[in-house]
């Protein structure tokens, strides 16, 4: 059966979340297609991966025989991320909008499995998997929107998830997030309210169709 990885990085709960609900929505529609498969889950904000270090980062580059002890440890920690990348047959991934950008504890799970020579560069390791980003923010930075050109999350992922982990990717984009709690915003209710349902049935969708493929 098939193994998704599922990672959240939301500093808000569930409740809160508009990435983790519809991640959630993903995995259930997952599950239920693969009620016996494995779900590998990581929530980096309560359990964040360390940043990478100089020890880690350079550990990368040498002969694991030539490794310091410093260098091994901490290549260690690395290479449970990578080897836990590399067995999934597809990856969920909440990747909500801080700032403009992904959340610190998503960039740093990104820099320890980015690979150069294995999991990144002419032969990435995981060349082909399926990787589902939802990507949620309070407004909007869509094509044509006043804040077009701040959109950094759907930019920078594509270029690493693609081009340097060369993995299949589809984003699910939940927007306006923040209309029903922001004044300002209320006459976009009813466009977040439609964001919101286009996204849960998205995701839905695309769960059943990776698990429908994966099992042929």
């Amino acid at each position: 059966m098939a193994t998704l990885l599922h990672i959240d990085s939301s500093v808000l709960p569930a409740s809160a979340s508009a990435s983790r609900a519809v991640a959630e929505t993903f995995r259930k529609a997952w599950e239920e297609q693969h009620p016996e498969g494995t779900v590998i889950y990581r929530d980096l904000a309560t359990d964040p991966v360390p940043h990478i270090t100089a020890d880690a980062h350079s550990a990368g580059f040498a002969d694991p025989s030539a490794h310091t002890s410093e260098q091994a440890a901490a290549f260690a920690g690395r290479l449970r991320l990578i080897e836990e990348f590399e067995q999934a047959d597809a990856l969920l991934i909440g990747a909500p909008m801080y700032n403009f950008t992904i959340p610190s504890t998503l960039k740093a799970w990104l820099d320890n499995v980015i690979l150069m020579g294995r999991t990144a560069g002419e032969n990435p390791s995981a060349k082909g998997t399926p990787v589902t980003v939802i990507a949620s923010r309070g407004g909007s930075y869509a094509p044509g929107s006043p804040r077009e050109g701040y959109e950094y999350v759907q930019n920078y992922l594509r270029a690493v998830l693609v081009d340097f982990l060369g993995l299949d990717l589809d984003f699910i984009v939940p927007e306006l997030t923040m209309a029903p709690h922001n004044p300002a915003m209320t006459e976009l209710v009813p466009l977040f309210e439609s964001s919101r349902e286009r996204a849960h049935e998205d995701a839905a969708a695309r769960a059943k169709t990776l698990a429908e493929q994966l099992a042929a």
